[in-house]
């Protein structure tokens, strides 16, 4: 199972006219980090980075004149997040920006379905909270002291460490045999599905033919009309 753990930075808090300056994904195939990841900054054409957005990410509008706008860098996200399931932490505020973003360079929205929102699990599994990543972090023992502002990518790489403890800790990817899917949308809805495969090849029988011999005379000393002879019939 290939999920992608995205996050983004904006100029301020409008999906409607506000603009993506900041991209990072990293991806998880079964739960574990395989080293890809996507990183990108990019020009907002001309909105001006809001203060108070400023105060939390840092990144200016001095720091994006020379970075790629987001139709040039469309298709490449795209082709990073292909079929791959999307795990965001407050979910509906990075989709809401991503698809505005789409919109405008006429490309296909992601759909809802895609989505598992890790902060509407946080909130179920701890509902007294707090439930921010920071606050996750400290509750799962992830060191984050080097978080001093919101970047995509770090923030990123914190929340893959999070979104795992959330689902069950590393264990839960050490299955074996077992493949384990879940779904949680933007709604809430949490949904599980759990798929046992089929052993490769039968286990040998641990019953020898006098084991066999002796349940049978014994199954014949009961009679015709027990149990057992009904269900060897």
């Amino acid at each position: 199972m290939r999920e992608i753990i995205f996050d983004t930075e904006t100029t301020g808090l409008d999906s409607r006219a506000d603009r993506v300056i900041e991209i990072g994904g990293v991806e998880l195939v079964n739960r574990f980090p395989t080293g890809r990841s996507f990183h990108v900054y990019i020009n907002p054409q001309g909105r001006e980075v809001n203060p108070e957005a400023l105060a939390v990410h840092g990144i200016s509008n001095a720091d994006l004149v020379d970075k790629p706008t987001f139709d040039a860098i469309a298709l490449e996200f795209l082709e990073f997040i292909d079929g791959a399931r999307l795990v965001a932490h407050n979910a509906h505020f990075d989709l809401g920006f991503i698809n505005a973003e789409f919109a405008r360079c006429g490309h296909p929205l992601i759909e809802t379905h895609r989505i598992v929102d890790t902060l509407a699990i946080a909130k179920r599994k701890h509902p007294m909270g707090p439930n921010s990543l920071d606050a996750l972090c400290r509750r799962y023992g992830i060191d984050n002291s080097h978080r001093t502002k919101h970047g995509a990518l770090l923030d990123c790489e914190l929340l893959a460490e999070v979104y795992i403890e959330l689902i069950g800790g590393k264990q839960a990817a050490l299955g074996l045999d077992v493949a384990v899917t879940s779904t949680v949308e933007i709604s809430m809805r949490q949904e599980t599905v759990i798929v046992v495969s089929e052993r490769p090849a039968p286990l040998p029988p641990r019953l020898i033919e006098a084991d066999l011999a002796a349940h049978a005379a014994l199954v014949a000393e009961l009679g015709d009309g027990s149990i057992w002879s009904e269900v060897l019939r």
